[in-house]
């Protein structure tokens, strides 16, 4: 098994939880001088941004009351840090 990294995730509450990543992989997605942190913390919105979407509008199903308005933030976030909308990044548009 090769070398891992780990980070660690601490939440509003003060909770954490940790994560082993391959040694090599957040540098191998970085920008050139982008701290490594920076680059999960974005792969962390990304993947929340893009659930969220899914549950918002490709669930079959019951999903949350305030489905719409989480959803919505997190959308404004992605594109606030990223430059671009999420459905611009998932290569399509409502």
């Amino acid at each position: 098994m090769a070398d891992t990294e780990t980070y660690t995730v601490e939440g509003p509450d003060g909770d954490t939880d940790a994560v082993e990543l391959p040694a090599g992989l957040v540098d191998m997605m970085a920008e050139p001088g982008e701290e490594p942190t920076h680059v999960v913390t974005d792969v962390v919105l990304q993947a929340f941004a893009q659930q969220a979407h899914a549950i918002a509008h490709h669930s079959q199903g019951e999903t949350p009351a305030d489905v719409d308005e989480i959803n919505e933030t997190a959308e404004e976030l992605f594109e606030e840090r990223f430059g671009q909308s999420l459905e611009e990044a998932m290569g399509h548009s409502h």
